[in-house]
């Protein structure tokens, strides 16, 4: 049984950005940015008042000025420096960013039926354009800076700044949930996962703000 105070576990609080301009509208933002809506500042200020008694050792975030402005409003009081990192950063959607969620859904409606019925290997590796990131190559980049991260800091807590959709293929890719289970949505603003690493494994501890919604 794994013991959450063994020195060889960083313990890594993964959290959401608050609420943009482009998020409240249902547009796809992925590697463009929106700043936070006064809604979302409101978001960040209650996540870092959930986390105000935990003793973080260092902050990252994604180079995306929503995520970097969720990381300093949760650490305004701490002293420490934001570490940026473009690892961290959303799944990029290449020409589509901008446009509608909607119109995205509609435009792919066929394909996500297609994915469906896709081996998980093929899931992972798929791509629904040139210019958008396939599972894989989301979390290719992501576990490895979190790994990174962890040898870096092993004993210590860590707070880490990211995006919806990484979340979202980061638990996929952890177990906590299979392909499909956790859509658009899922992992609310805010919202965060608690997990343990060791530098190779990933174990899922607690998750705040994010639901299941398989379809």
């Amino acid at each position: 049984m794994l013991k959450e105070n063994n020195n060889n576990y960083c313990t890594i609080y993964l959290v959401r950005h608050g609420e943009t301009e482009w998020n409240k509208k249902g547009i796809i933002m992925g590697q463009s940015d929106s700043p936070l809506t006064e809604t979302g500042i409101e978001q960040v200020k209650a996540t870092a008042q959930e986390l105000k008694h935990i003793d973080f050792a260092a902050i990252f975030s994604s180079d995306l000025h929503r995520a970097k402005r969720t990381a300093e409003i949760i650490m305004l009081e701490r002293q420490i420096a934001v570490q940026t990192s473009k690892a961290l950063r959303e799944r990029t959607y290449g020409h589509y960013e901008g446009m509608a969620s909607e119109e995205y859904r509609k435009i792919f409606q066929d394909t996500f039926n297609k994915l469906k019925r896709l081996t998980e290997e093929e899931q992972k590796k798929f791509k629904f354009d040139h210019d958008i990131e396939s599972d894989e190559e989301v979390i290719g980049r992501l576990i490895t800076k979190l790994r990174e991260i962890a040898v870096a800091y092993p004993g210590k807590n860590v707070l880490v700044v990211s995006h919806g959709s990484c979340i979202r293929t980061f638990l996929t890719h952890a177990g906590y949930a299979k392909f499909g289970e956790l859509q658009t949505g899922a992992v609310s603003n805010g919202g965060y996962v608690r997990v343990l690493c060791d530098g190779i494994d990933f174990f899922i501890k607690e998750v705040k703000g994010i639901k299941n919604n398989p379809g």
